[in-house]
């Protein structure tokens, strides 16, 4: 939650927050609302460039989560799964949810 507000509170975010009404705190307190937090029990080096990237994909799969959704080019980078999981852009998850 701490790297997702800390994403969310970028200058190229705050555009589209404000047009929409909407403060990072906000984002992020709804988002937490809807998510699972789990803890996993190993985080294996995965990304090599960052670290943070491991924490994610650990995290995804302790949740036994289907998508990782994620503009993060090193996330991106590992293809359209891992593990099983499928990995997606923001535009992408728009477009799969809707199906």
């Amino acid at each position: 939650m701490a790297e997702l507000l800390d994403v969310v509170t970028r200058e190229k975010f705050a555009k589209r927050m404000a047009a929409a009404g909407l403060t990072p705190l906000e984002i992020v307190g709804d988002i937490r609302c809807l998510a699972t937090m789990v803890m996993p029990a190993d985080v294996p080096r995965i990304i090599a460039n960052d670290a943070d990237d491991d924490h994610v994909l650990a995290c995804a799969l302790a949740a036994q989560a289907e998508l990782i959704v994620s503009g993060d080019r090193h996330l991106l980078s590992l293809g359209s799964h891992y593990q099983g999981i499928a990995i997606v852009s923001p535009t992408q998850a728009v477009q799969w949810i809707g199906e």
